[in-house]
């Protein structure tokens, strides 16, 4: 019989019910394994895997398709990771819209009502309620990145009342979510009339520095940066100096150039910073998930019947 090898911890039994009666409607038997070494066995029969470790695909010479649970897509790009090159590529983009969204209003409402001040205030056990707030109320919003994320994104903030949404994107198509869409040849353009800057790009050689020092110098000194995307989109040196020296007005951190961020790493300690350790969008929503495993099965089904599979990550574009 076929395998479906699933390695994926966040599981319940009722995803794990899903997925194996869709597997025997099929002729599949799923394989979930409690541990790598396990998987690692197991992948040695296996035609499907879904789960996120990069050393699957290696271990896997009769694999036909490898579909992640992550939306980004880097670490499997390379054909030197699989054991069968041709094996087909998906990844769970579009079931993180929820999470992050959220993740981007709490980071930014953090910001702008100067919660992380308080947070010292009232740990020294003091008592002030003078400090100056800014609201996303009439706002100017810019999304660099108007996919499923920034899209999710746009719909949660447009009911505090922006001034403006902008989205950027390859192509300056508007999905609709948005009062404005231009192109990423257009973003110096975008960049001295935003309040608030929310990054959810993937990680791509296009995007990698798209944030250096002189487009940073390019945001209002009152702006707000949030990037929930990749680290390596904002220059993090740049970006720590801007904040010391008073030339941005805050800035949420979920991802970094490295990570765990290094003990040693000057961002620690930098005002107007808020870090969180990549939290924005892994699979600890029990929502995230559960829809995780419907896109799966869709796909499976598509797999099955021969038809293109929804989220087939274009290997030359990284996503």
């Amino acid at each position: 019989m076929k395998k479906i090898l699933v390695d994926i911890a966040q599981l319940t039994p009722a995803h794990r019910a899903a997925i194996s009666e869709a597997a025997a409607r099929r002729g599949f038997a799923a394989v979930f394994c409690e541990s790598r070494e396990q998987a690692l066995a197991e992948a040695a029969d296996a035609e499907i895997i879904f789960g996120p470790d990069v050393a699957l695909p290696g271990a896997a010479p009769r694999l036909k398709w490898l579909c992640v649970p992550s939306a980004g897509a880097e670490a499997y790009l390379s054909p030197e990771i699989y054991a069968s090159p041709e094996a087909v590529l998906t990844n769970s983009s579009g079931a993180y819209g929820v999470t992050i969204a959220e993740h981007i209003v709490m980071a930014a409402l953090e910001l702008m009502r100067r919660q992380l001040d308080y947070d010292k205030i009232v740990a020294g056990r003091g008592w002030r309620r003078d400090l100056p707030i800014r609201s996303l109320r009439g706002s100017r919003i810019a999304l660099l990145g108007a996919g499923d994320i920034g899209r999710t994104a746009a719909r949660r903030l447009r009911g505090f009342e922006p001034a403006s949404i902008t989205g950027v994107n390859r192509s300056g198509k508007n999905p609709g979510e948005f009062d404005r869409v231009l192109p990423v040849s257009r973003l110096d353009e975008a960049l001295p009339e935003t309040d608030l800057l929310v990054m959810s790009l993937p990680g791509t050689p296009e995007t990698a520095g798209i944030m250096d020092a002189r487009r940073l110098a390019l945001l209002p000194e009152d702006t707000y940066l949030v990037n929930v995307g990749r680290g390596s989109a904002v220059d993090e040196a740049a970006l720590a100096a801007m904040l010391r020296d008073g030339r941005l007005a805050g800035a949420a951190l979920d991802v970094f150039e490295t990570e765990p961020l290094p003990p040693d790493s000057p961002l620690w300690d930098c005002p107007r910073l808020l870090i969180t350790p990549h939290v924005a969008g892994n699979m600890t929503l029990g929502y995230t998930v559960d829809r995780i495993v419907e896109m799966f099965l869709e796909d499976f089904d598509n797999y099955c019947d021969g038809r293109p599979l929804r989220r087939r990550v274009d290997r030359n574009k990284g996503y």
